[in-house]
């Protein structure tokens, strides 16, 4: 059977879309057996609009297209309370004894993970086969990196990768017990099914396709928020940065709906927006990269920014510990207009000279010190600019050697090329920001 690619892999080449664009290529796949049994088992729940329909779409896969014409205003989709996979199913199922008698008590992602498990263990025996069917069998997200990849990924993004494989790992082990104890309901050793594979594409699988809906709390789960829903045929919508759509479930109707705020015309792909995300975030969070991200932005973290600093500076410690005190040391970038509000004022900050120092609470108000700091505070954020620029080359280089003899990572590695060349385009526009802003500073 040929490998399912799911929501990373249709997203890896997606063009960033103001409004919904002429699909008249789009293929109609929904007699494609998996979407005809999913169709059929969907009905069997109560889900009967189907207007939006699977469809393959040039250069961006596998998404949903509407049979009809929606205004602003008009519900995309509404799946039914009982579509959806919830904690409130898991603890509803042969899993819920053990798991209401467990301690420490699993936490919401836990339960999930574990029911999805079993399902997909169970086969044909699933009344959730037609669902986990059209699942992928793997993901681009973090966990699934290799860690020669993980090496060329810019500097903060790499710490959080690194964070999210571990805390899957943390969670496989603190499973184990609770897994043993499930033997009963399998014939095969539970050792062989869940395993740290199996759990690693479950957390991925509800890490990516969850959307968020509120449950009330459990007393047989721990106090982790429950804000997971697993929603079939929903999530086949994909996501667009420039898609204006509204979310939530609907009390009266007991509906998860979906509401569009702009017209889509008929046979056009229907999108929906995670939220504005930068790439490193889409990448980090759901495993994939869209291409022109308005959002997209070039971290600056701390490292980066006291290389570039003298140290003879005798108040920079000072300095340091000022914009620490101010919140003024993080969320520090690049984006496509140009050094954000934060960074220029960090720079600013770090470029006041001895008798400027005493000034140092006017910056964060907006207030000019003087041409000079001006002057410094933006030749320093070009110094800047260019050393990301030339880290990026550089990786970009070693990425191309990595491509001649590694196909098993190559999706991976067209995630991490994508990132950076992005990363390029901001920086690159960053430098001829800041050429203009310093050819009309006052000398």
């Amino acid at each position: 059977m040929a490998k399912r690619k799911g929501r990373a892999h249709r997203s890896r080449q997606r063009r960033v879309r103001g409004r919904c664009k002429d699909t008249s290529a789009a293929v109609n796949i929904s007699q494609e057996s998996v979407y005809v049994q999913l169709r059929k088992w969907l009905k069997g729940k109560d889900f009967t609009d189907f207007h939006l329909v699977p469809a393959s779409f040039p250069g961006i896969g596998r998404g949903l297209m509407t049979t009809k014409a929606l205004q602003p205003g008009e519900l995309i989709i509404a799946l039914p309370e009982q579509c959806l996979l919830t904690t409130t199913t898991v603890l509803g199922s042969y899993l819920g004894e053990y798991i209401e008698r467990w301690k420490p008590r699993l936490s919401p992602l836990q339960a999930l993970c574990t029911f999805l498990i079993a399902e997909r263990h169970f086969g044909c025996r699933s009344p959730w086969k037609p669902y986990i069917d059209i699942l992928p069998n793997s993901y681009t997200c973090p966990a699934y990196f290799a860690e020669e990849l993980i090496r060329l990924l810019p500097s903060p993004l790499m710490k959080k990768f690194r964070e999210q494989r571990n805390t899957v790992q943390g969670l496989h082990l603190d499973s184990k017990r609770f897994f043993n104890s499930l033997q009963p309901l399998f014939s095969e050793s539970v050792e062989n099914i869940f395993t740290y594979d199996a759990l690693r594409w479950a957390w991925c699988s509800v890490n990516t396709r969850t959307v968020y809906m509120e449950h009330k709390k459990s007393e047989f789960l721990s106090r982790e928020p429950d804000v997971y829903a697993l929603a079939p045929y929903l999530d086949l919508l994909n996501h667009s940065p420039a898609a204006q759509v509204s979310a939530a479930f609907n009390q009266q109707s007991r509906c998860y709906e979906i509401s569009t705020s702009t017209r889509c015309r008929r046979h056009e792909q229907v999108f929906i927006c995670y939220g504005a995300h930068d790439n490193q975030r889409l990448l980090l969070e759901y495993g994939f990269v869209a291409t022109a991200n308005l959002h997209s932005a070039v971290y600056v973290d701390k490292d980066i920014l006291c290389n570039h600093l003298s140290p003879t500076d005798k108040l920079l410690n000072g300095k340091l510990s000022f914009l620490q005190d101010n919140g003024l040391l993080e969320n520090l970038t690049f984006g496509h207009d140009g050094p954000s509000w934060r960074l220029l004022t960090a720079l600013k900050v770090l470029c006041l000279r001895a008798e400027e120092y005493s000034l140092r609470k006017k910056v964060p108000l907006g207030l000019h010190v003087s041409d000079e700091n001006e002057r410094s505070s933006l030749e320093l954020a070009e110094s800047l600019c260019l050393q990301l620029v030339n880290e990026n080359q550089q990786l970009m280089q070693q990425v191309s050697k990595l491509t001649e003899d590694r196909a098993e990572i190559l999706e991976q590695l067209q995630l991490v090329v994508a990132l950076r060349r992005e990363e390029l385009r901001i920086l690159q526009a960053s430098i001829e920001m800041l050429q203009n802003m310093r050819a009309i500073t006052p000398r």
